[in-house]
């Protein structure tokens, strides 16, 4: 298979993924073990790959972004709950980020640890829907301070590969209460800073690889993750809104079920 192929195939995955409550780092870690990809060398792609669709949202959401900011400079009590919501919500994971990231390191060589979690996180995604009692919150600048630390240290969880960052934020926050609708777009937001800084951090430490990568293929990686991503987050929306987050939560134990059945067979 060539390069520019693998590259688009990650592209798309990475693009599919990342904002859905199935796990990109787990989908990327089984992608290229299925795909027998060199893990050092693609492991470092797929990081310099991922503001492909973290631009995805500033572009979907720029109105959004624009009001805050406007609403900040004008001290507006909305921009300011909105910010104050994001922000509280993201300081868990930047202590837990750095007070474990060596144990995160070793977690993402190993695939059956993102088999178990597809499957369990599917399972608690299935019992979350039946039990949850969300009420109509209508944004995020109506989340309280309290839920809003508490989504932030459910997304925590993610921290485990094939869990999933955008499944713990909105499962988190359905438990306390908040409508899907709301609950989706708080880890769209979220998913800003906490993406943002991740990938920073790990381009500063694995600078020297990245450099010598091909930047053609990255930039192919980029741009087929932000598309992909562009589509996937509105349809998202489309379905969570008419049928909830059980196809997702199936789709994850059947694809973490397979995925064991193949890495035990090998």
């Amino acid at each position: 298979m060539s390069d520019t192929i693998s590259a688009i195939i990650l592209g798309i995955v990475e693009g599919v993924t990342e904002y859905l409550p199935v796990s990109s780092t787990g989908h990327l870690i089984l992608a290229s073990k299925l795909l027998g990809y060199d893990d050092a060398r693609w492991n470092v792609f797929n990081i310099a790959i991922q503001p492909g669709a973290i631009l995805a949202i500033v572009v979907l959401y720029w109105r959004t972004f624009l009001t805050v900011g406007t609403g900040l400079l004008q001290r507006r009590p909305e921009a300011v709950a909105f910010t104050r919501n994001v922000l509280v919500a993201f300081l868990p994971a930047v202590v837990v980020g750095l007070a474990v990231k060596d144990h995160i390191d070793a977690l993402l060589q190993n695939a059956v640890v993102v088999a178990w979690a597809l499957i369990v996180g599917g399972v608690a995604i299935l019992i979350i829907e039946r039990l949850a009692k969300p009420r109509e919150v209508h944004g995020v600048a109506n989340v309280t301070t309290g839920e809003a630390i508490k989504v932030g240290l459910m997304q925590c969880l993610a921290i485990i590969p094939g869990v999933s960052r955008s499944g713990a934020t909105i499962m988190g926050a359905m438990t306390l209460g908040i409508d899907r609708r709301t609950a989706a777009e708080f880890s769209f937001f979220l998913a800003l800073p906490t993406l943002v800084g991740a990938t920073v951090l790990q381009m500063f430490k694995h600078r020297h690889e990245i450099q010598a990568h091909d930047l053609s293929l990255i930039a192919i990686g980029f741009v087929v993750s932000f598309v992909v991503a562009m589509a996937v987050i509105k349809g998202f929306l489309a379905i969570v809104t008419r049928h909830g987050f059980a196809p997702f939560a199936w789709y994850r134990i059947l694809a973490g079920s397979a995925a064991l059945v193949w890495l035990y067979s090998i």
